[in-house]
This record gives structure tokens, C-alpha cells and sequence, in this order.
């Protein structure tokens, strides 16, 4: 599937490591919070192209772990699209002064994104933006379970409409197969004591319906 845009990183995903890393434990506090597992909520995106694959994908996760720098984490990305599981692991994060956490490229180290500040650590909300013709903004949301509460999403859509993102550029990942699957990427990191996402088969009661931001419905991404 062509042009298929990366949760984070927003190229194609590629099934080669591009940030090879060694195995120190970063010490910042804001760092350690970030490993483990993460599963793929929402999105929500001003770009066409981008809302359309959003659109495509059924569900996904991403593993964070420590890279060689203390202040850098690696990201892995898994993404479900028809009957692929698609992987990508050309992103960063790196923790900034003043606690900042950005979004790197690996090759190019070029920020694509920024971590939002959220009532609970079991939330990861990242915002993004695109130049084109103009900067396009978008914002995802990851959790360490499928059980995220309505204050949670809420607060999600509050993000969301100040960065000027309407409701119809929202869209929950439904979470309907199991393709893309959490514990096969977590097999080759059992040494790593990381927290792990929690996940079921069928999304948790009171998770809208993918592409919907109004009325709660059944389960989710």
C-alpha cells in the first residue's frame, strides 16, 4: 500500500533499523516513564492524506526502550493495515532542556514532534506538524491499556480542537483483529523490566467507533 504514513514518524514504513543503540538506562525521571509498551488510541490529522490512512488502520502499538544516549529512547512502531502488520523504527525520542520531550528522526534528527503534558502517566498524547504549502498539525493519542476513561478521551478532543483540529479529524483505531501482536514485540525485550500494555482481543466498553468524535458507541483504537 503505497505511502502509508508511520503513527509517528510520518514517512513509509520501513522494516530496517535506522538508530542502533547500546543498552544504557537513561537516568532522567521523564524518560523511564516512557518505556514499555504503548498502544495506538486515536488520531487526529489536518493533512488529507494523512486523516485517509489514519483511516486504514485497525490498530498498533509502539515500544519504547533506552538507546545510547541518556537522554534518547528508541522507538518501534507496529502498525495493522488490511492484512499487514507493518513495522517502523526510524523515530526517536530525546529529552530536552526543561524536561521538553521531542520526536526525532533518526537519520536526519529533524524534530517531528513534541510530547503534551497529561493528567496521568499511563497517557502519551504526541503532537506533530507537517510544512507544506502551509503547516498541517495533527495529534495522537497512546495508552498502557485499551481501557482509557471518558475524562481521558475528552481531554484527548480538548487538544485536539486548540491545535484547530475539527471533530471529523478525529479517528479511534477499532482494534478489530489481532495482527499486529503486543507480545511478540515484548519476546525480545524480556530482559527489560519496562512496563508492558495491556491489551484484549476486543476494545473496553464506552470506546467510540473509528472516524467518530460525538456519541460513545462500543470498541475502539
Amino acid at each position: 500500500m503505497a505511502a502509508v504514513v508511520a503513527i509517528l514518524s510520518l514517512t513509509a514504513l520501513l522494516p530496517t533499523a535506522a538508530f542502533p543503540c547500546g543498552a544504557p538506562r537513561p537516568d532522567n525521571t521523564t524518560a523511564l516513564k516512557l518505556l514499555g509498551t504503548w498502544l495506538y488510541v486515536a488520531g487526529a490529522a489536518q493533512f488529507p492524506q494523512h486523516l485517509l490512512e489514519m483511516l486504514l488502520i485497525d490498530h498498533g502499538h509502539l515500544h519504547v526502550e533506552p538507546c545510547a544516549g541518556e537522554q534518547e529512547l528508541l522507538i518501534t512502531q507496529r502498525v495493522a493495515i488490511g492484512d499487514q502488520c507493518l513495522t517502523n523504527n526510524s523515530t526517536y525520542f530525546k529529552t530536552a532542556v526543561g524536561n521538553t520531550t521531542l520526536v526525532k528522526h533518526a537519520k536526519t534528527h529533524q524534530t517531528m514532534g513534541t510530547l503534551t503534558n497529561l493528567s496521568s502517566e499511563d497517557i502519551l498524547l504526541i503532537q506533530y506538524q507537517l510544512q507544506r504549502e502551509r503547516t498541517y498539525l495533527g495529534l495522537y493519542l497512546y495508552a498502557r491499556n485499551l481501557n482509557v476513561s471518558t475524562a481521558h478521551r475528552e481531554e484527548f478532543e480538548r487538544h485536539a480542537k486548540r491545535l484547530g483540529l475539527r471533530e471529523e479529524e478525529i479517528v479511534y483505531a477499532p482494534w478489530k483483529t489481532e495482527l499486529c501482536q503486543v507480545k511478540e514485540m515484548e519476546k525480545g525485550n524480556s530482559s527489560r523490566t519496562e512496563p508492558t500494555a495491556a491489551v484484549t482481543a476486543s476494545p473496553p466498553p464506552g470506546t467510540r467507533q473509528p472516524g467518530t468524535a460525538g456519541n460513545y458507541h462500543h470498541i475502539k483504537q
